[in-house]
């Protein structure tokens, strides 16, 4: 009898875009706790959770994923943005007791299959089929980044290069929805203007995953609903985006981007 075929190996990729500062000292959590958007005064270690820093008009500089450590903890960030990071939780430090220095720790993404058997591998916070990560591992690439960038658009989630700096909301960036603010923690930077777009409870645009034939549109692409303005392409690769978009102009409307029809593949879990 012929054996059935074993479960499926994730798809592991180095995400050489992301880089890690690492937090430490007697006060890292009472620091942080007031600056981020996601509670840290209970993060354990070896818990992983997703966040951002805001400015302190509401509006995204980071995204982070905190990493709970027995002496403090890790943030993984967009590589580029670092030194910036670092240099924005300086101006915040005061008179915190708190070390706030690069890492060089390895940020690496397994998805599409079972969990890799290595001990390391965490849950990704923002949803389960977003796969794992992992920091520091002897892992072996069998993947690219662009692989994950291909699974992570398939599934709606944005990132750095659909916000930019100081441009997006969270909430217009799907964070509320994402695990990524913890509105019952107290005050943070930012704070007053998110949980004021909460309360309301109409949000008027979000990020979500635009379907289409072809290469992807250029940045900033306009959207179009007939001849009114839908939204606009915030990054993409052949077939697929992510747009900030019109949530009273897209259901049920003809979309073109670029002079071509899209849809909009709006994932369970994208609500209004």
């Amino acid at each position: 009898m012929p054996k059935s075929p074993g479960p499926e190996p994730s798809r592991i990729a180095h995400l050489e875009s992301r880089a890690v500062v690492t937090l430490s000292g007697p006060d890292w959590r009472g620091f942080l706790q007031g600056l981020i958007t996601q509670d840290v005064e209970t993060l354990a270690p070896g818990e992983l959770r997703f966040g951002a820093l805001l400015t302190p008009q509401g509006r995204l500089l980071f995204d982070l994923f905190i990493l709970g450590r027995a002496d403090g903890c890790a943030l993984d960030c967009a590589a580029e943005r670092r030194d910036a990071l670092i240099q924005r939780l300086s101006i915040y430090r005061l008179r915190a007791k708190v070390e706030i220095v690069a890492d060089e720790t390895a940020v690496w993404a397994a998805w599409g299959g079972e969990k890799p058997a290595r001990d390391g591998w965490l849950a990704d916070p923002r949803a389960p089929a977003l796969g794992w990560r992992g920091y520091g591992l002897a892992a072996s690439a069998n993947a690219r980044e662009a692989d994950y960038e291909v699974h992570r658009l398939a599934f709606g989630a944005p990132g750095p290069a659909d916000w930019g700096e100081d441009r997006s909301f969270p909430i217009e960036a799907n964070f509320d929805l994402l695990g990524g603010i913890d509105f019952r923690k107290g005050c943070f930077v930012g704070q007053e203007t998110t949980s004021r777009m909460k309360r309301r409870g109409a949000i008027k645009s979000r990020m979500a995953p635009l379907a289409f034939e072809g290469p992807p549109p250029a940045p900033g692409t306009e959207v179009l609903a007939g001849t009114l303005r839908a939204g606009e392409v915030r990054s993409g690769v052949a077939g697929r985006a992510i747009a900030l978009v019109r949530l009273d102009r897209i259901d049920g409307a003809s979309l073109t981007v670029d002079g071509r029809p899209c849809r909009v593949v709006r994932p369970d879990w994208l609500v209004g």
